[in-house]
């Protein structure tokens, strides 16, 4: 009976995951939304401390104090290390869930990481080519080209925490896979096009710490205090490479293994997650946005983001790009493979998390200090219009997700559902005879229970006769 199954389910786009992979994904969501609530946080009081004309100066001298090795190459400001070093725990995690969606997660199907994967790839080129032909057509500069490519999974999945939870998990998949490829494509734009200078000897350096590193790994050397000060060193190399020192964390965490062996629960990588997830949500990525999204906000600043053509370009390429790019991928994807949307949901559902993933913030961010870096006042406003755009994003897709709220509520039952009491909800056990026998025991035994009571009641109803409607025991409808 399953092999006639087997076709349709590889034909469903976003259909309902494996058990294994909900509950990763709802583990991972449940990480990355209370990130994100400490993200939106971080950034409400950045602003605040940014445009209270008293507190202005004390925020541009924390941001600019500056602390570090000299020797090492390693005086940083403050907003330098947020930048460059409390992100490189960030993409240490954005590595790890790449490496398992590609050896234990979807990814591991080819035919199942087509649509992510061309679905980013797409929802990185069309917000490129947006900003580009803004930019050009109000003779801009087009530098700023990437920075409306990133999406930011945590302040996506805040905003879907604000909406509700109801949202049914193959739409949080998709939205979590496509941000996990689209931080890679944005990793690898940051090494090829944001490295001016390379220190070969520096750059040398680190890889052979990489490879130091990938062999006590395949030697199963254990010891946070081993790998630790490694991983430092290899991030003090890269940074001194000139190739950006994120590109260490996602290198390190691309080597892990994340696949289980005999005897184990979870993988080593899952583990690491596990318990870097956490300071990466809850500390690295809410004190870059402390130190990043704190520009001056006015209402001649605003309104110069919908007149300048490089901060119109990131607006538009965040809003009408990604969601664009996003949900045209997946339809023509779709259509073209000859597969079918899943029952359960609408092509509108895809264009609203396509809206979502226009919340491109951490990254965006990272990029626009890149692209502009020497440009004080055009930086400014690149963060300006990254917020800007993030904001609508957001408000789009939540309109379109409540309109959709009833519809997910009844999806997120069926999924939840557990009437056998196994620990495993229905939905993944109609396949299974031993579920069908204990739901048919479940509800002989229901049965045999209402015949009890409808004996007791009817024997009941024999010896109190005058209590019976209807008139037993009665006469002419008087009492007897």
């Amino acid at each position: 009976m399953a092999a006639p199954r087997t076709p349709n389910t590889a034909r469903k786009v976003l259909g309902r995951l494996s058990l294994p992979e909900r509950t990763f994904v709802a583990d991972a969501l449940r990480a990355e939304t209370v990130g994100g609530v400490l993200l939106l946080v971080a950034t409400v009081t950045a602003l605040v401390w940014a445009n209270i004309p008293a507190l202005r100066h004390s925020y541009e001298a924390v941001s600019d104090f500056h602390f570090g090795p000299s020797a090492l190459g390693l005086n940083l400001s403050v907003a330098h290390w947020a930048a460059d070093g409390l992100l490189a725990v960030f993409f240490f995690v954005a590595g790890i869930e790449l490496k398992r969606e590609l050896v234990a997660g979807d990814l591991r199907d080819p035919r199942a990481a087509v649509l992510p994967v061309v679905a980013a790839l797409c929802g990185m080129a069309v917000p490129a080519l947006v900003y580009t032909l803004t930019s050009l057509t109000g003779h801009g500069a087009t530098q700023g080209w990437a920075v409306p490519t990133a999406t930011d999974i945590a302040f996506a999945l805040a905003v879907l925490a604000v909406i509700g939870t109801s949202l049914p998990s193959a739409l949080r998949a998709f939205l979590l896979t496509l941000a996990v490829v689209d931080d890679l494509f944005a990793i690898l734009i940051i090494a090829i096009f944001f490295t001016e200078r390379i220190n070969f000897a520096a750059l040398g350096g680190a890889v052979a710490g990489l490879a130091v590193f990938w062999l006590l790994l395949r030697k199963g050397v254990r010891g946070w205090y081993v790998y630790l000060p490694l991983a430092v060193v290899v991030w003090a190399l890269m940074y001194n490479s000139g190739v950006h020192a994120t590109i260490a964390g996602v290198a390190m965490g691309l080597m892990l293994r994340c696949t289980t062996r005999e005897g184990e629960e979870h993988s080593p990588g899952e583990h690491i997650e596990h318990l870097v997830r956490p300071l990466s949500a809850g500390l690295a990525v809410p004190l870059f946005a402390l130190f990043s999204a704190g520009v001056a906000v006015s209402g001649g600043a605003l309104g110069d983001v919908f007149t300048e053509p490089e901060t119109l370009g990131v607006v538009l390429g965040l809003v009408v790009g990604k969601t664009l790019g996003i949900f045209g991928s997946t339809w023509l994807t779709a259509r073209f493979t000859h597969a079918e949307l899943s029952e359960d949901l609408e092509w509108a559902d895809i264009f609203a998390v396509a809206s979502l993933s226009g919340i491109g913030f951490t990254v965006s961010l990272l990029i626009g200090e890149l692209a502009f870096a020497g440009d004080t006042l055009l930086t400014d406003e690149v963060k300006a219009a990254v917020l800007t755009g993030s904001l609508i994003a957001a408000l789009c897709a939540t309109v379109l997700l409540k309109i959709r709220n009833a519809r997910y509520r009844g999806l997120c039952e069926d999924e939840e559902r557990d009437e056998d009491l196994d620990g495993i909800p229905d939905v993944y056990e109609q396949d299974d005879p031993a579920y069908h026998l204990r739901m048919a025991d479940i509800f002989e035994r229901k049965a045999a229970e209402h015949r009890r009571i409808a004996a007791e009641q009817a024997a009941a109803a024999r010896h109190g006769g005058a209590e019976v409607p209807g008139g037993a025991g009665e006469e002419d409808g008087r009492p007897a």
